[in-house]
């Protein structure tokens, strides 16, 4: 036993005194104009093969016994670079690779101080020779342009190292995920948990202009399957949109760069004539570019442009600079190949985007790769010119989600890797026979779709409960609210639907509740309400009517509405009838009718206290109306999110306009009144490229006859803490009644252009917001009580006709607080002299944004 104790020491002091002789190098190399990593650098101990490359990060690390002082670094297109090493320590190094000058630039490039100048600089020069081509080989100045397009995106685990097996041999839960782990080019380890493929073809033509896509195959598998398919792909289309960097702005991760070829890219890049190298047997030369403020909506890079008179942009490498206010993006490379046809038209043949997706510095995070490859492309007439006569942008072949695999295998090209045999799919099997991780994957279901399934397969279940966020709520009418609801599912039928709720106060004591049965004229995929709508559906209800709170895109009892900033006592009782007819197109055009019949009840908290002939207040239990109501809306390119009960808007750059109008006649169908109501609307989002974007929604309307207040137009007050869209912070519910309004809601999101200036706090990542919101409002003498008009009811006390003031307030705020959160400080201009309201406050909200 002695002596094998002896052993162990004497093996432990040599192993210990042959690691004290090792020297460590590591370090990581990055571009010494644009701050980018640069890749594949080779990095030798002088005069020995003793060494390494740098990785995608720009990253190496090695270890020696070599007694050699000298480390070389060196890379194509770059300055090499020895280093002074230390034998026997830990080495590490930042190194700034110098570009080699060429014969064409006369700019003096200086690493630490450089003293940039757009004047007289033939790089500059030379940019502006490539913006101003930029159009002409457009391949889609042709009549007709077709291609096939292969797509492939996958998320990943970044740099995943599973655990080591254990020593006596048990075999842990997750074990088996060491069978699926990936390596990319660069050695690091990945664990793919979503894989998506989509074939398809893309067909436009110029005159009349449209273009189509035909999905000819798509496969999805991992763990977003919880999610909306369809939602989930308009949500991924939108980050990662094609790079299009032949166009002044380049939408990518709901932001807008600004793209290097931009008309107003010598203002906000400075760029520099580094090399000239051969691609495709062209002479080339690679120009790069860096944004004069790296905290900007900008790119690093390089542009590898012919040296001819054609300018012809050959390939394209784009990095997102390092210290740019980007949420979650540790490192992005965008690389992009371009053909020239025999006419000199522009083909790309590949956009390749890898982003490293970080929650903090520190992790390891997420890696997704989305590759699209192009091939076959054609200027000649599509054979089949019908694909133009379909109404949808997007067609989808009956087998395109049930390809074989030789149709992948025929389809998938080279680059993309082939098919291994423990895919996504496999996997997502695999970890869903844990039981721990099936019964999470259910929770977060849940928690994502608002819904229980009654069936553990869910395209088998039938019925779901839900939303389960409307459980328990509360109001100070109903004190605490109990509801349970639910809805059938395309399982059941792909056409019927049925849908409601029973819910019940403790402080009133009422049930209330409502049915809908709906039938669609097409079938849905997965929700009753997804994009188009063709449909005609029935609805009976009986709740309360929040008077003067309208939820644009929540329900009114959520939970999470509860907390209020004073008592939402301001409603009636509402029993509706309802049929509805309404449709929509691939165009944006969206129309339809609704034929209503409604019965109001009026509560302590909103009398009815009816004015008669000789000026008598009588009070009125309730009033009727039967209503026809027309609605019409156009929305052209239009992207949004698609859960089962709304749509939330991803982008807001197409504009949307609204035109209602409401019409009922007394003594017909049971009418109190004769009811004329006229509402339109516009919105529209702007943006101002590096400048950030404002969002803008102006509304009006008119109530065209004599009316009681439950039918003149009551502004949306919005009595929570939280940031709601469409609604007045400092308002109280039904402060002013009007039959006459013009409204306007503008916000500014200037995406830190002046916080990223400031030291230390730019740091921060916080983002500017500045909002202005006011409606002039009016109250003709006909809807006025105070004239004593008969059959007017009097007006509940704290409610007033608006003076000739619009209402206005402002608000400044501050988003990206800790990557989610906003807070707006929030003040009223005008009408101060309101007993009980507030004049000032702080809002948030909470949202996840790049």
């Amino acid at each position: 036993m002695v002596k094998r104790f002896i052993c162990w020491i004497f093996f432990m002091l040599i192993a210990w005194t042959a690691n004290g002789q090792n020297t460590v190098i590591r370090g990581v190399v990055t571009d010494s104009i644009t701050g980018e990593a640069l890749p594949y650098v080779s990095v030798l101990l002088e005069g020995t093969t003793i060494g390494t490359t740098t990785n995608l990060d720009g990253q190496f690390s090695f270890s020696t016994s070599s007694k050699t002082r000298n480390l070389q670094v060196s890379y194509l297109g770059y300055a090499e670079k020895t280093l002074k090493v230390i034998p026997g320590k830990t080495n590490t190094f930042k190194v700034q690779l110098v570009p080699v000058s060429i014969a064409l630039s006369e700019v003096i490039i200086k690493p630490k101080k450089e003293k940039y100048s757009k004047k007289e600089n033939p790089a500059v020069t030379f940019v502006k020779n490539a913006i101003e081509r930029r159009e002409s080989n457009d391949p889609r100045n042709h009549d007709y342009f077709q291609y096939d397009q292969y797509e492939k995106m996958v998320f990943a685990m970044n740099d995943f190292q599973p655990k080591p097996k254990r020593q006596d041999g048990k075999v842990r839960k997750f074990d088996f995920l060491v069978d699926y782990i990936d390596t990319l080019d660069i050695g690091t380890t990945i664990l793919p948990v979503s894989e998506k493929e989509k074939v398809s073809t893309v067909y436009f033509r110029k005159d009349p202009k449209s273009e189509k896509r035909l999905i000819k195959g798509s496969k999805s598998a991992g763990v977003d399957e919880i999610f909306s398919r369809d939602g989930i792909q308009q949500f991924l289309d939108e980050v990662f949109r094609e790079v299009n960097i032949f166009q002044n702005d380049i939408p990518l991760f709901l932001n807008r760069f600004v793209s290097p070829l931009s008309t107003m890219g010598p203002n906000f890049y400075k760029y520099y004539l580094l090399d000239t190298l051969e691609i495709d047997n062209r002479k080339c030369v690679d120009l790069g570019f860096v944004p004069f403020t790296s905290e900007t909506f900008g790119f690093t890079g390089h542009l590898y442009i012919t040296l001819d008179s054609t300018y012809f942009v050959k390939r394209v490498k784009l990095n997102v600079p390092k210290d740019i206010n980007l949420n979650f993006v540790g490192g992005m490379t965008i690389e992009q190949t371009f053909d020239r046809a025999e006419d000199g038209t522009r083909i790309i043949t590949k956009d390749d985007i890898n982003v490293d997706f970080k929650l903090s510095q520190k992790s390891k995070g997420m890696y997704a790769r989305r590759l699209n490859i192009y091939s076959n492309q054609s200027f000649a007439p599509p054979e089949d010119q019908s694909v133009f006569q379909q109404s949808a942008p997007v067609i989808t072949v009956k087998e395109a989600f049930s390809q074989p695999e030789n149709f992948w295998d025929n389809n998938r090209p080279l680059e993309a890797g082939r098919r291994k045999q423990n895919t996504v799919e496999a996997l997502m099997a695999k970890l869903r026979s844990v039981p721990i991780f099936y019964i999470t994957e259910k929770v977060v279901s849940i928690l994502v779709s608002g819904y229980i399934a009654t069936n553990k397969d869910p395209l088998k279940s039938k019925f779901e409960f839900g939303p389960m966020n409307t459980t328990i709520s509360g109001n100070a009418i109903e004190g605490a609210r109990f509801r349970v609801g639910g809805t059938t599912t395309t399982a059941f039928s792909k056409r019927l639907f049925l849908d409601g709720y029973v819910a019940y106060g403790t402080k009133d004591e009422k049930i209330k509740y409502d049915a809908i049965a709906e039938y669609s004229f097409i079938d849905k995929k997965e929700y009753r309400k997804e994009f188009p709508v063709h449909s005609i559906r029935a609805e009976y209800s009986y709740d309360i009517n929040q008077l003067g709170q309208q939820y644009m895109y929540t329900n009114q009892d959520n939970i999470f509405l509860a907390w209020k900033r004073q008592k939402d006592t301001r409603a009636t009782y509402l029993r509706k009838a309802e049929l509805t007819y309404y449709r929509e197109h691939y165009n944006g055009l969206a129309y339809g009718a609704v034929l209503r019949n409604r019965k109001e009840y009026a509560t302590e908290y909103a009398v009815f206290d009816r004015i008669g002939a000789n000026q008598e207040i009588s009070p009125v239990k309730s009033y009727s109306m039967t209503e026809l109501e027309f609605k019409f809306r156009f929305a052209p390119n239009e992207k949004f999110y698609q859960t089962r009960n709304y749509r939330y808007p991803i982008t807001l750059d197409a504009p949307v306009f609204t035109v209602n109008h409401i019409t009922a006649l007394k003594g017909a169908l049971g009418s109190s009144y004769t009811y004329n109501r006229t509402d339109v609307g516009i919105q529209k989002r702007f943006w101002f490229s590096a400048f950030g974007y404002t969002d803008i929604i102006c509304k009006a309307g008119k109530v065209w006859n004599k009316v009681p207040y439950p039918l003149l137009i009551i502004p949306n007050a919005n009595l929570s803490y939280t940031v709601q869209p469409e609604s007045y912070t400092c308002m109280n519910a039904m402060e002013f009644l009007n039959d006459e309004y013009a409204s306007w809601d503008v916000t500014y999101f200037m995406n830190g252009a002046l916080l990223n200036r400031l030291p230390l706090i730019k740091k921060l990542k916080w983002r500017e917001v500045f909002s202005f919101r006011g409606l002039y409002g009016n109250l003709t003498e006909k809807n006025n009580p105070a004239n004593g008009g008969e059959g007017l009811y009097l007006f509940p006390a704290g409610s007033y006709a608006m003076g000739k003031a619009p209402y206005m307030e402002v608000g400044v705020g501050v988003e990206n607080i800790f990557k989610f959160l906003r807070l707006d400080y929030v003040w009223r201009l005008n009408y101060k002299d309101h007993p009980g309201i507030q004049t000032r406050g702080v809002r948030f909200s909470m949202h996840l944004t790049f």
